[in-house]
């Protein structure tokens, strides 16, 4: 069976909202959730994060509203955002990186509009997940351990973005990115369709100085 890997952060809506598709897909049981941090991937590539430039940040949250609206998903924005989400992630992990894991602490997050950038803040939805010492189990050092490692595996992998699906070793990026996901995980032949095939060795005509 290929591997199943799906890489998020939960600082990411689009992670929300694709985590909604994902758990009516029939191979959902065999996808493996990964909680990486996005800010140590954008690090380690050089980039910002989509919410950093403030004109693509006014347009990614209206065509978030949109989308999520489209989807029939029930979106609300945290407090503030972009926020840190590193307790939010040890938290996960704490509690087994499982769906009911991800399912609480993206509803708590993105549907229901709390805060998750702190131990504190997390503490209802860390009782919910029979975790009573919240501050204790996100400070744990095997937990950051996970982690980190978790994140280094995904910059290994090649990933460059959150969500990721990863499909063996090919990686399927983005929310609007689910149809193509679904249809290769269908039919995996797909992917060696020889005009696709043709296009992995397409010369690069130019480099930007940086």
């Amino acid at each position: 069976m290929t591997p199943l890997r799906w890489y998020f952060d939960f600082v990411s809506p689009y992670s929300y909202l694709h985590w909604q598709k994902l758990k009516r897909l029939p191979q959902f049981g065999q996808i493996v959730p990964v909680p990486i941090a996005f800010g140590a991937v954008l690090h380690h590539l050089g980039n910002l994060g989509p919410a950093e430039i403030p004109a693509k940040r006014r347009f990614m949250y209206r065509q978030l509203a949109w989308t999520a609206e489209q989807e029939g998903v029930p979106l609300r924005f945290p407090p503030g955002h972009p926020f840190n989400p590193l307790a939010a992630l040890r938290l996960c992990l704490a509690a087994g990186a499982g769906s009911a894991a991800v399912d609480a602490l993206f509803n708590w997050i993105w549907r229901d509009g709390n805060a998750g950038d702190s131990a504190q803040a997390l503490a209802p939805v860390a009782e919910a997940l029979g975790i009573s010492d919240v501050q204790a189990a996100t400070a744990d050092a095997a937990v950051k351990e996970q982690l980190r490692r978790n994140t280094e595996a995904a910059i290994a992998a090649g990933v460059f973005g959150v969500p990721t699906l990863a499909v063996g070793s090919e990686l399927f990026w983005g929310n609007d990115a689910h149809p193509l996901m679904a249809a290769v995980l269908a039919d995996p032949t797909l992917l060696q369709r020889p005009d696709w095939q043709a296009l992995e060795t397409l010369p690069v005509s130019i480099h930007r100085n940086r």
